[in-house]
């Protein structure tokens, strides 16, 4: 088995399955993007259409959404620290750093979760509008695969505790930071087109 360990790639490349499940993780985000291009389209369709609703310059608030992309953009910062210190076999700051987007993870979410609840005690849910049914999907949708990252993320610092730093935790550590950088880019899209947009429209 050692002898299909190639001890000169980083530690997540040295065997033929890690960089066929690294392949195979690319594919997938692939679709991902799919997915979330067809959201976008949706919303960039229906974001005007308001019904008498609010606008999004009623409801968005600018230092919130800042403090939430802040929060995202650090924890894709502090992830690939992680990656680094995996890659130095360096299990003690792997872990602290990782634990570390966890939390930025973690508020992220708290925010977004009480903006929502926001929105629905203003009055602005799903079924005011078309406008507010599309962000409420798009978001909802990105928000969830942040709550689905950080669940994985906790399996697999379980999973690092429990057998140490070898060539498959490696891929998979490898593996979830491609998925949270990927959240993050979908995340300034998002800001961008959603956010910002809606509140100089």
């Amino acid at each position: 088995m050692s002898a299909n360990v190639n001890h000169s790639l980083p530690l997540e490349y040295q065997t033929e399955q890690n960089r066929l499940n690294i392949l195979g993780f690319w594919i997938f985000l692939g679709a991902e993007i799919v997915l979330f291009a067809t959201l976008f389209a949706v919303y960039g369709v229906l974001g005007n259409r308001y019904a008498g609703g609010p606008t999004p310059s009623d409801i968005f608030k600018l230092n919130d959404v800042l403090i939430q992309t802040l929060l995202l953009l650090t924890s894709s910062f502090t992830c690939g620290l992680a990656v680094f210190f995996m890659r130095q076999r360096d299990m003690k700051k792997l872990l602290t750093w990782f634990v570390i987007t966890l939390l930025l993870g973690a508020g992220f979410l708290f925010m977004e979760i009480r903006e929502f609840i926001r929105y629905v005690h203003e009055g602005a849910t799903m079924q005011t509008s078309a406008f507010l049914s599309s962000f409420f999907v798009l978001l909802g949708t990105h928000g969830a695969h942040v709550t689905f990252g950080i669940i994985w993320a906790i399996m697999l610092i379980i999973q690092l505790l429990q057998r140490g730093l070898t060539p498959v935790t490696a891929r998979k550590m490898f593996i979830i930071s491609l998925y949270w950088h990927f959240l993050d880019v979908v995340w300034i899209f998002i800001f961008t087109f959603v956010y910002l947009k809606g509140m100089v429209a």
